[in-house]
């Protein structure tokens, strides 16, 4: 296994009571019991941050439960909301961290690691403290026993300071996502900056709703007839699993790595960050400032604790993995790294996210020009380089009905060649939207593609206008037919996309459902104007355990995943076996603990 590998380069969004005790008793009899000072919550102040923050808790509890959009966070990086001197104070802070060593002192470690370079063209130069793995798990699980022992209020309210503050630095965290991803500046602010954030909150909410329904305490009665009924009190402790690692991606390290990380620091476990060793930078921030927060609040900084590495750290990996002390794992890279881990680390539970096959049908269209639009441009964002972005466009091989009759295959792509034309005619402009390219194994991905078949629209590499070595190119399109099957149903990851002749629509559908529940997808676009052909597509997906979109021909694309609303994977194919995020992706975080004992009933006998 290793987190450097070519494959692994993907990747890589009711109101709020405190919780209080409980009862069993027969409706209309009052519960008397007095509460112990030394362990029960109930009695417990309400935690300073979780009482600065239970309005914004509040509403993401709303949003979860109405799936409307939502967010506290702004995204545009606008001064407005976020300061004059915003952006160039991250800038500067940003800059501070090049050529010089991580400014974050971690008990125990050992010699320094780093080796990250731009995509943009240059090195960064920063170094971070190396660990030894006994020496980290050490610390670290001290540190939890005290994190272990608070109230899930304060678990949720220093997680929810730590989301306000990572905002602040909005601007620091894109210029440090943009030049770890390759992302371009506004991707970088939103995606790595607001977008994360709210898939963090969004855990939070999902955490504490499912720890608000345990009680502390409760009184059981059982009438036994003439005789006294028994009568005993029962107490209800959440156990954290213990501690949890995230293993990141190096292209969407805070968005994919945010709901691992803020469901397991909110359930009460500690957590080791171990970033990808091409985009430790944005983690390490993280890292930081959750560090400040957790010892503002009377706790051990290491709860939270960045274990960084060189490339080639598979190794490694794999031994930090497998230690019965982890037993919490959130993985986002190549499906033989989740596979071994899912195979190989039985002592935690582990949440993957791994290669899929997103597809797009097209049936028929009323509005080709908007199709091909926005198609094109979900090809070209982000070079293709999302988790969400679609690889392969069905099309019958004789074409789709359209208000202008029937239009063929031929046609079809051709319109779609164009639409990208067109978005990468500007280079100054293009490069705005396409980044850059990650890595150098994305670039020996296309040089492979070229050779699988009719070449449509052929990648391009692009000058950028401020950065003169950045790894840019444009989408590589190719003409396959339905019997390639080999080579379409494994992952391309890059801006490598496939047009496939089909026999027809019932025969797309069928391979989209079929492909997906065997190879996994994230996304599942179609295009329809007929009810028996959205009946396929919805079948398509149920059979796929994978999204779907349909008709998109304006301002929203397929690639994009709305935090509070849309679940990032279904968990119910082999690209994820979780979705971001749901109750499953939190409840099994923690454990309940009872304990119970006799106490004197409050019915007579023969009672009700």
């Amino acid at each position: 296994m290793s987190t450097n590998d070519i494959d692994d380069d993907r990747r890589g969004r009711p109101g709020v009571l405190p919780r209080a005790s409980c009862t069993t008793v027969p409706a209309g009899r009052q519960r008397t019991r007095q509460p112990h000072p030394d362990t029960d919550r109930s009695t417990t102040m309400t935690h300073p941050f979780f009482a600065k923050h239970q309005e914004t808790l509040e509403r993401a509890l709303q949003a979860i439960a109405t799936r409307g959009y939502w967010s506290p966070f702004t995204e545009m990086p606008s001064p407005r909301a976020y300061g004059e001197t915003a952006a160039a104070d991250g800038e500067a802070s940003f800059k501070q961290y090049l050529n010089a060593a991580f400014p974050l002192a971690q008990r125990g470690s050992t010699g320094s690691v780093g080796q990250e370079v731009s995509p943009f063209g240059f090195a960064l130069g920063t170094t971070y403290p190396g660990f030894e793995i006994d020496a980290l798990l050490a610390r670290v699980s001290d540190a939890h026993k005290t994190w272990r022992a608070a109230p899930p209020q304060t678990w949720v309210g220093v997680s929810l300071e730590i989301l306000k503050r990572l905002n602040e630095r909005s601007f620091e965290m894109a210029n440090a996502v943009m030049h770890t991803t390759g992302q371009a500046f506004m991707m970088a602010f939103q995606a790595g900056g607001p977008h994360a954030q709210d898939r963090g909150l969004e855990a939070v909410a999902y955490a504490w709703d499912e720890l608000r329904r345990i009680p502390d305490t409760a009184y059981w009665e059982k009438p036994q007839g003439k005789n006294p009924p028994l009568a005993m009190e029962k107490r209800y402790t959440v156990v954290p699993r213990g501690v949890a690692l995230v293993l990141g991606c190096c292209t969407f390290p805070t968005w994919n790595g945010y709901p691992g990380l803020f469901a397991s620091l909110a359930t009460g476990n500690a957590v080791i960050v171990k970033p990808h060793p091409g985009a430790i930078l944005p983690l390490a921030i993280t890292v930081k400032v959750a560090r400040e927060v957790l010892e503002e609040a009377g706790f051990d900084p290491d709860v939270v604790t960045l274990a960084a590495t060189n490339p080639n750290d598979g190794a490694l990996v794999q031994q930090l993995a497998r230690r019965d002390e982890v037993r919490v794992i959130d993985f986002t890279g190549s499906t033989a790294n989740g596979d071994w881990l899912e195979t190989h680390a039985r002592q935690a539970q582990v949440y993957t996210e791994k290669a899929g096959v997103n597809q797009i049908v097209i049936d028929s269209t009323d509005d080709l020009k908007g199709m091909a639009r926005n198609i094109g441009f979900s090809l070209a964002l982000y070079s293709g380089q999302m988790c969400t972005a679609p690889q392969n466009i069905y099309i019958p091989r004789d074409g789709i009905q359209t208000p202008d009759g029937k239009v063929s295959f031929d046609e079809v792509v051709a319109a779609i060649a164009a639409s990208v034309q067109k978005t990468c005619s500007d280079p100054a402009k293009a490069v705005e939207l396409l980044g850059a390219i990650q890595n150098e194994g994305v670039l020996a991905r296309i040089d492979e593609a070229r050779k699988l078949g009719r070449v449509v629209l052929d990648s391009q590499p692009l000058q950028h206008p401020a950065f003169a070595d950045a790894r840019v190119r444009t989408p590589l399109i190719v003409a396959l037919d339905v019997a390639d099957e080999a080579t379409y149903t494994r992952e391309w990851f890059g801006p490598i996309t496939f047009v496939i002749a089909v026999d027809s629509s019932a025969q797309a559908f069928a391979l989209a459902g079929r492909t997906a529940a065997r190879h996994g997808a994230l996304t599942l676009s179609a295009y329809t104007t007929s009810a028996e052909g959205e009946a396929q597509a919805l079948d398509a997906a149920l059979e796929g355990r994978v999204a779907l979109s349909l008709n998109l021909t304006g301002g929203v694309f397929v690639n994009q995943s709305a935090a509070y609303s849309d679940y990032h994977g279904t968990g119910g194919n082999p690209a994820a076996n979780a979705s971001l995020a749901d109750a499953a992706f939190v409840a099994n975080r923690f454990r309940v603990v009872q304990s119970r004992h006799h106490v004197a009933a409050r019915s007579e006998a023969g009672g009700a």
